[in-house]
């Protein structure tokens, strides 16, 4: 016999009550789906979890797409450095953090009629070491994703200087640990006005060293990189950015749930409704239409 009581069960949401909404949401409907069943196929007298409440959870961040201006920005900023094909990858492609970095090259068809890429396989770190498995997210993730001029020039020129089966790679050839996935976004981070504290040792001693950057100028210690990214961008950013041009340009939310290696249809028409209507002067033509047609 199962002795778990409502009690028992509100403790358990409590501890992912710091966690996303989304989260938190998944693991309320997770429960009461076990629970339900049970108590329907007479394995528990009574469902316990009947009352639990679905509202919980931290209100998840709202997702901006990068302006063109921004797109511009960021590659400028990096262009030539670590991060670059990444973030071309991710502007380009739409791919995942993890799906970009579990990458080979022998799923990027560079001289194909259709030049694509094929998503296979995806990244985690263990003990900040990489696994690369062809275990992905959801059945929808693996996908063929065609490539863009603009990104079909840029891993062309990647692959030609690779010694790597890996198109993002250490120095050593082998996929980038968590610590060395890091180390290649710093190259973004210390090129923004992101204010930052450093931690100095100064004669065996701890001190706290904040840098308040200004575009334009140099880092103090570093005369080599300048500050020129006014904005933060996060590598799931330019995932959104690459589906958010897709609806911008028109294409239909079937060929973009596609692209996006979305499972659930519902996902991609939340981005497309908020991108698409959510600004007054995007609907007022459609809104008058309709009414002028009454």
């Amino acid at each position: 016999m199962i002795d778990i009581t409502a009690d028992d069960l509100k403790m358990a949401l409590l501890k992912v009550s710091d966690k996303s909404q989304s989260v938190y949401q998944n693991v309320h409907m997770l429960i009461k789906n076990i629970f339900t069943s049970a108590h329907e196929s007479h394995i528990i007298p009574e469902n316990p979890s009947v009352n639990l409440s679905a509202k919980g959870g931290k209100p998840e961040k709202k997702k901006e797409a990068l302006s063109d201006e921004q797109v511009k920005k960021l590659l400028d900023a990096i262009k030539g450095l670590p991060p670059y094909v990444f973030v071309m990858i991710g502007l380009y492609a739409g791919l995942r953090r993890e799906e970009i970095l579990a990458l080979k090259w022998d799923c990027v068809f560079l001289d194909a009629k259709t030049p694509y890429l094929s998503v296979q396989r995806a990244w985690h770190s263990e003990h900040n070491r990489p696994v690369i498995t062809d275990e992905l997210k959801t059945k929808a993730a693996r996908r063929d994703v065609p490539i863009p001029n603009c990104l079909l020039e840029c891993l062309k020129e990647a692959k030609e200087k690779s010694n790597s089966e890996f198109v993002i790679a250490n120095s050593d050839g082998d996929p980038l640990s968590y610590t060395q996935f890091k180390r290649l976004w710093t190259y973004i981070v210390t090129r923004s006005n992101k204010e930052r504290t450093y931690t100095r040792y100064v004669n065996g001693k701890a001190t706290k060293h904040t840098v308040k950057p200004i575009i334009g100028e140099y880092a103090p210690h570093n005369g080599k990189v300048m500050y020129t990214i006014d904005f933060q961008v996060t590598p799931h950013q330019l995932r959104h950015t690459y589906i958010t041009n897709l609806i911008w340009a028109g294409v239909d939310p079937k060929t973009v749930q596609y692209l996006a290696g979305h499972e659930n249809s519902k996902i991609t028409m939340d981005i497309y409704a908020k991108v698409k209507y959510n600004r007054p002067e995007d609907t007022l033509n459609e809104v008058n239409k309709a009414f002028g047609q009454i």
